[in-house]
């Protein structure tokens, strides 16, 4: 049975069976583009999330037919005055923060457009799962400003430092099949087809041991760009916080007995 929380007008969070969440954008009329208001929304919906021990995994998705999310309010954006956009700057910042440090694995289904601030949130995930239809790209430095929701550090540690400098610096936009063999999306599905595709490898996902999920998030998390030695003493920790786990001791008892596991969980 799914339930659902709202967090004000145009975040929603459904809970769906094993383990499984879903933070939904929920914003048609302007295709979910993040305004001051939806950006607190979307904190508080993380920060929920991220106490919640229940949750294995984390699916981003979007009710907007033709768009994931089409990046920052820019209607808001151009009514703001520079002492109005200094405290807008923290609120954005806490929206895709809040996605980032999700502790379980995340996932983003994308379609349509998802550009600018849309694009950060679906790098903020761990996986992004598009459609044929989908088109990402961060166009911040066409109006005058850079990707400030984490894209000048997410889309290095996915493409390359060259080839995140070459997007950025010429705010091009790549279709869904461009996309793909650059490592700006992991998996291709068919038109309309994300939502399923990825919630379905999210059951794939939320059937491994939660506690073990986190902790080598954790461990991919904090080692990245470490040297070698360095990154070997995260994983090392991430390792000791679930060697004498009660999940652990479920996985090797349900491996020997060969039966699916009953993960304790955290």
């Amino acid at each position: 049975m799914v339930t659902e929380q709202r967090y004000g007008d145009w975040v929603v969070v459904r809970s769906h069976a094993e383990r499984v969440a879903e933070l939904v954008l929920d914003r048609p009329e302007a295709m979910n583009a993040v305004s001051s208001k939806m950006a607190d929304e979307i904190a508080a919906a993380c920060a929920a999330l991220s106490a919640d021990r229940s949750v294995s995994v984390t699916v981003v998705t979007s009710t907007h037919e033709r768009a994931f999310c089409a990046g920052a309010d820019l209607k808001e954006r151009n009514r703001l005055t520079d002492a109005e956009m200094m405290d807008h700057r923290p609120r954005a910042r806490a929206a895709y923060t809040g996605v980032l440090e999700l502790p379980m694995p995340t996932i983003a289904s994308v379609h349509g457009f998802a550009l600018g601030g849309g694009f950060e949130i679906a790098l903020a995930c761990d996986l992004i799962v598009a459609d044929e239809t989908a088109v990402v790209g961060l166009p911040e430095v066409s109006v005058g400003v850079i990707p400030g929701g984490g894209g000048t550090q997410l889309l290095p540690r996915r493409v390359g430092a060259a080839r995140a400098a070459e997007l950025i610096f010429t705010a091009r936009r790549l279709t869904a099949t461009e996309a793909l063999p650059l490592g700006l999306i992991d998996h291709l599905a068919p038109a309309g087809g994300d939502r399923e595709a990825a919630l379905a490898l999210a059951d794939r996902i939320a059937a491994n041991s939660p506690v073990g999920l986190r902790a080598a998030k954790r461990a991919l998390r904090l080692g990245h760009g470490l040297d070698l030695r360095t990154g070997l003493e995260v994983e090392d920790s991430a390792w000791r916080t679930i060697a004498f786990s009660a999940d652990r001791a479920e996985g090797v008892a349900a491996f020997n007995e060969k039966r699916a596991p009953r993960w304790p969980g955290l």
